[in-house]
């Protein structure tokens, strides 16, 4: 589903990514951790085009992303996208929130966007607040909002990044609930967190950046049993014995 290969990327003369090779496959989860400014972040922006790329290529459902002449807002309305600010309009009820990208972008009609929408936030336990607007919303539900508002899109996969950091801790566990349910459902996705209990739960695969590199890239009974670089298991012992 989505495959990265050689991808390095510069911010003027600072490498914040170098020779980034992985692939996620179709149904499987991957997380990707590490330490502040390992380029985690900046990677997973890179799967839909959000930040360009200067060298290899990124490949997502068979459309290359880095390619001139790749439709970007259309690719991007396959690929959900979950920000750690949740990024939701301000001046829109929830429901509205919902509805605008699938009569913008899909081409629904009102009546099939609201109920499309509807549908999401009771998967998601908000669907009470439809007609409430951002601002009246705690941060996780407004971050369980963003996450039924990809969902309305139809994505073919899910980008997290970073979707609980700017939660309360009592917050947090509602999101990953919803994120958990995704993946046990089949939902394609690639998880920036800390969240080291979420990747231990449903995780596939692990990825560890340092320094815009690729690190580790393992099964998650592997990285979490015994991973192979003196980095990641410095990593691991810090935060899992906290």
């Amino acid at each position: 589903m989505i495959q990265i290969q050689n991808v390095s990327k510069w911010y003027g003369s600072f490498q914040v990514l170098t020779d980034c090779t992985t692939q996620v496959s179709k149904g499987e989860v991957v997380v990707v951790c590490g330490p502040s400014g390992s380029g985690k972040s900046t990677l997973i922006k890179c799967v839909n085009g959000l930040e360009p790329i200067e060298k290899g290529s990124i490949i997502v459902n068979g459309t290359k992303v880095n390619d001139p002449a790749t439709d970007l807002p259309k690719l991007r309305s396959h690929v959900g996208m979950v920000f750690q600010h949740f990024e939701l309009f301000p001046h829109m009820s929830i429901i509205q929130n919902l509805a605008i990208g699938q009569v913008k972008v899909l081409g629904r009609s009102q009546d099939e966007a609201h109920e499309r929408g509807m549908k999401l936030l009771d998967r998601v336990g908000i669907k009470m607040h439809a007609n409430k607007y951002p601002g009246e919303l705690s941060g996780g539900q407004q971050q369980r909002v963003a996450i039924a508002r990809a969902l309305s899109m139809d994505p073919i996969c899910m980008l997290f990044d970073e979707p609980t950091s700017a939660l309360d801790p009592e917050m947090i566990t509602e999101v990953l609930d919803v994120m958990v349910e995704l993946a046990q459902e089949g939902m394609t996705m690639m998880v920036v967190t800390h969240e080291m209990g979420f990747a231990r739960k449903v995780a596939h695969r692990v990825i560890f950046m340092d320094h815009g590199q690729i690190v580790e890239d393992a099964p998650k009974e592997e990285f979490f049993g015994k991973p192979h670089s003196d980095r990641a298991q410095q990593f691991l012992s810090k935060i899992l014995n906290h």
